[in-house]
C-alpha cells in the first residue's frame, strides 16, 4: 500500500509542473489574443530536440487529455479545464502525502507492538525457564 502510495506521489509530482507549465502557455496566448501579429517560439519536440515555429493569432489550442486523445478547445476554455486539473492534482497530491504520513506512524506503532509482544515473549520464556530449573533441583533432593 505504501509503495502504491509512494507511485502515486511520483506520478503527481511529475504532473503538476506539466500543468503549470501548459497553463502558463495558454495565458501566454490569452494575453497575445488580441494582437494581429505572430509568436515566434522554439518549443520541445523531444527531450534534446527544439523546433521553431510561428504561430499565427489563435482562438483555440489542441490538448492531450490522455490515452492518445487531442481534443481541440478555445482558449478560455482551456485556462479553464488546466486551472482545474491543477487544482484537482494539487489536492490529490496533498492527501497522498498526508496518507503517506498516517501509513509510516501506522507501520511504525506495529513495529513497536510487534518488537513489544516478542519482548514479551523472551521474557515469559526465560520465566518459565527458571521455574523449570528452580523446580528441578527441588525434586532431586528428595
Amino acid at each position: 500500500m505504501e509503495n502504491s502510495k509512494l507511485q502515486q506521489r511520483l506520478s503527481l509530482e511529475g504532473k503538476i509542473p506539466d500543468i503549470e507549465k501548459t497553463l502558463s502557455m495558454v495565458d501566454f496566448l490569452i494575453e497575445k489574443r488580441g494582437s494581429d501579429e505572430p509568436v515566434k517560439t522554439l518549443f520541445e519536440v523531444n527531450d534534446t530536440l527544439f523546433a521553431h515555429a510561428t504561430i499565427p493569432p489563435t482562438e483555440t489550442v489542441n490538448l492531450w487529455l490522455g490515452a492518445n486523445v487531442m481534443l481541440e478547445y478555445t482558449l478560455d476554455e482551456a485556462r479553464e479545464l488546466l486551472a482545474s486539473k491543477l487544482d484537482i492534482a494539487k489536492n490529490n497530491l496533498k492527501d497522498t502525502v498526508e496518507d503517506l504520513e498516517f501509513l509510516r506512524d501506522q507501520i511504525t506503532t506495529m513495529e513497536v507492538n510487534t518488537a513489544r509482544v516478542y519482548n514479551w515473549d523472551v521474557k515469559q520464556r526465560r520465566l518459565a525457564t527458571a521455574a523449570a530449573v528452580a523446580a528441578t533441583p527441588a525434586a532431586s533432593a528428595k
